[in-house]
Parts: C-alpha cells; structure tokens; sequence
C-alpha cells in the first residue's frame, strides 16, 4: 500500500530545474555591477557628509562671530 502512494508522488511530483537554467541565472546575477551613488562606497559617503556637517558648523559660528551676534569671552 505504501508503495503504491511512493510510486504516485514520484511519477506526479514536480520535474526538477534543469541545471543549465539555474546556473544562467546565477551568471546574470553574479555579472551585476554594484550600484555606488557617485561611485562612492557607504563609508566614502559618511566621511564627506560628516565633513559637509564640520564645515556648516564653523561657517555657522565664523558668520556669529563676524556679525557680533556672540562675542567669546576670551575677545571682550
């Protein structure tokens, strides 16, 4: 009886992925560029917005100190 139901699922089950397909799609997906935004990785990105960020800050504070809008202690 057993064998019966193991003779119908194999002759019914689903054909196996011909291995030439598979190995297609591994080759299109292996040959893909990497996309980099202005062809800068992750970390080449951080450091120049951090660098961005540093020089609004002393821009910020240079424009204070010009317009006398802060006055440091060390300059009355």
């Amino acid at each position: 009886m057993f064998e019966d139901f193991r003779k119908q699922t194999d002759e019914t089950s689903f054909p196996a992925p011909e291995p030439e397909e598979e190995s297609y799609r591994d080759r299109l997906l292996a040959n893909e560029p990497e996309v980099h935004f202005l062809g800068m990785t992750a970390f080449q990105r951080f450091a120049l917005m951090v660098l961005i960020f540093v020089m609004i800050i002393v821009v910020g504070i240079l424009l204070l100190l010009v317009t006398q809008r802060v006055m440091p202690p060390f300059l009355s």
